[in-house]
């Protein structure tokens, strides 16, 4: 069940990184499909998405039962 729970815990904060500068690919992709927009302002949008992503990061650390939910139930 740990490697399983820390799996999931390195996949969420994978997706994490996907989002956060400076490596943020997602948003230079953005950036890549409509160039008129200021990477600024696709930063300022994606800071919503990074707190639901941090507050999930956290639930699964201080909660593995949820993480590990879908797993045990097989």
């Amino acid at each position: 069940d740990l490697l399983i729970w820390f799996a999931i815990l390195v996949a969420v904060n994978l997706q994490t990184a996907w989002l956060s500068p400076p490596v943020a690919l997602s948003a230079y992709f953005l950036k890549g499909v409509v160039p008129e927009w200021d990477l600024k302002d696709i930063y300022l949008g994606m800071m919503q998405f990074m707190v639901i992503q941090l507050i999930g990061l956290l639930l699964i650390i201080y909660f593995p039962q949820i993480a590990l939910w879908l797993p045990n139930y097989w």
